[in-house]
C-alpha cells in the first residue's frame, strides 16, 4: 500500500486491484510489476502490447506570446522550428551545461505548448524555470499544470489495438508528432513517443476518464506492465535515464545527447557554457556494453582498463530480449568505441565485457 506521504496517480486503486507490487518512485506510489513478472511484461511489449501507468510524469503547459520565444531560452531544443503538432526529445540545462532534466516538448499550437518531464525532477525544472520566466521581458507567459492522466501504449500491436478503440483516428497521427483523438469515447491528446524502442502512444485523457482508458485498453488485449519492464525496456532501447545515466553533473555531450542541443538560438541560457564544452570536447563519454564473462552490471560499479579505472556503470541488467547481460557507463573517451575491451568491478571480482553499439535492440 502507498506511504501516506507518497502521491497516488487515479490508477492507483487499479493497480491494487491487479495486486501489482507498489513502490515509492519519484513522491509517488508506482507499480514496479504484476503477477506475471518482469521478464513477461517486457516480452508483451516486444511481442505485442503493453500499457504502463506515466501519471507521475509532470505535464506543463505554457501558452501566450511569449511562450515559444521564452521556452527556446531554456531548453535546448529550437522550439519555435517546431510545426504545430510535433515534438522534440530535448535537456533542460543550467547555466554551467549540466543537465537539470531531460524531457520531450510537443507544440501545440502557434502559442501553446506542453512540456513533459521526469517525476522525480519535476520541483527541480521548475524551480529552473519558473524564475527566467518571470524576469522575461514582461512578455506574456502562462505556466499551468495540465489536468490529465497519461498512459503508454507500447508494442508492434500498439496501433492495431488503439485504431480499434478510436475507429482508425490514431494511426493517422505519425511519430513524434500529437494530435486530439478520440479513444473509446474519451478525448484525448496522443503523443507518438515512448520509452521502449517500440512504435506506440502516449495517451493524455482527462484525469477523471483515465481508468475507463485504461480498462478499455485492458479489454482489447493489452497487458499491464509496471516500472520494472519499463526499465529493462528502455535500456535494452539504449535510452537514458536521469539519475543514473546522466545528473546535473554531466552535460549533453559527454552523454552522447550533443543532437539535441541546437547552439544557434539567440539567447539559450546555456548557450555560451554549451558551445564551450563543444569546443573543448570531454574526457568521459557514455557507451554501452555487454558482459563477456557471467555477471550482471548494476549501477555504480567501476569499469577498468587493465589497472586502470576508467569509468563506472550507470545502468545494467539481464536482457531476455538480445540474450545478454548489458549495461552503460561513462568510459574515458578512447575507450568508448564498439569492440573496446574492459572489466566491470563485480563485487571485488574483474568480469571482462566489450563496448558496443547502442542500441542493444532495434526493432527491424
Amino acid at each position: 500500500m502507498a506511504e501516506p506521504d507518497l502521491e497516488k496517480t487515479p490508477l492507483f486503486d487499479v493497480h491494487v486491484a491487479s495486486r501489482a507490487r507498489m513502490v515509492p518512485f519519484g513522491g509517488w506510489s508506482m507499480p514496479v510489476q504484476y503477477p506475471a513478472g518482469i521478464v513477461a511484461e517486457a516480452r508483451s511489449v516486444r511481442e505485442s502490447c503493453g500499457i504502463f501507468d506515466v501519471s507521475h510524469m509532470g505535464r506543463v503547459e505554457f501558452s501566450g506570446e511569449g511562450a515559444v520565444p521564452f521556452l527556446d531560452t531554456v531548453l535546448s531544443a529550437h522550439v519555435a522550428a517546431l510545426r504545430p503538432g510535433r515534438s522534440k526529445y530535448h535537456m533542460i540545462c543550467n547555466d554551467l551545461g549540466g543537465i537539470i532534466d531531460d524531457a520531450i516538448v510537443y507544440r501545440l499550437s502557434d502559442e501553446k505548448c506542453l512540456l513533459v518531464v521526469n517525476a522525480g525532477n519535476a520541483e527541480a525544472d521548475m524551480d529552473w524555470i519558473l524564475p527566467k520566466a518571470e524576469a522575461y521581458g514582461g512578455v506574456d507567459v502562462e505556466i499551468t499544470t495540465a489536468n490529465t492522466g497519461m498512459i503508454a501504449v507500447q508494442g508492434p500491436q500498439a496501433i492495431e489495438i488503439l485504431d480499434s478503440l478510436s475507429d482508425g483516428e490514431t494511426s493517422k497521427v505519425r511519430r513524434f508528432r500529437i494530435g486530439e483523438v478520440t479513444v473509446a469515447g474519451i478525448s484525448c491528446l496522443a503523443a507518438r513517443t515512448g520509452y521502449t524502442g517500440e512504435d506506440g502512444f502516449e495517451l493524455m485523457p482527462p484525469a477523471n476518464r483515465l481508468v475507463e482508458v485504461w480498462e478499455s485498453l485492458k479489454a482489447a488485449g493489452s497487458a499491464e506492465c509496471g516500472l520494472g519492464a519499463r526499465d529493462l525496456l528502455r535500456l535494452e532501447a539504449g535510452l537514458m535515464l536521469h539519475g543514473s545515466d546522466m545528473t546535473v553533473e554531466n552535460n549533453p555531450f559527454e552523454a552522447g545527447l550533443e543532437w539535441t542541443v541546437n547552439l544557434d538560438k539567440p539567447g539559450y541560457i546555456a548557450g555560451d557554457a554549451l558551445r564551450e564544452i563543444a569546443s573543448t570536447g570531454t574526457e568521459k563519454v557514455i557507451a554501452g556494453f555487454k558482459m563477456t564473462g557471467r555477471a550482471i552490471p548494476r549501477h555504480g560499479m567501476a569499469i577498468y582498463d587493465g589497472d586502470e579505472n576508467v569509468g563506472k556503470v550507470t545502468s545494467g541488467t539481464h536482457s531476455s530480449t538480445v540474450e545478454a547481460d548489458i549495461g552503460m557507463g561513462y568510459v574515458t573517451r578512447r575507450l568508448a568505441e564498439p569492440g573496446a575491451q574492459v572489466e566491470i568491478d563485480v563485487r571485488g571480482r574483474r568480469v571482462p565485457a566489450q563496448i558496443t553499439e547502442l542500441p542493444f535492440y532495434k526493432r527491424s
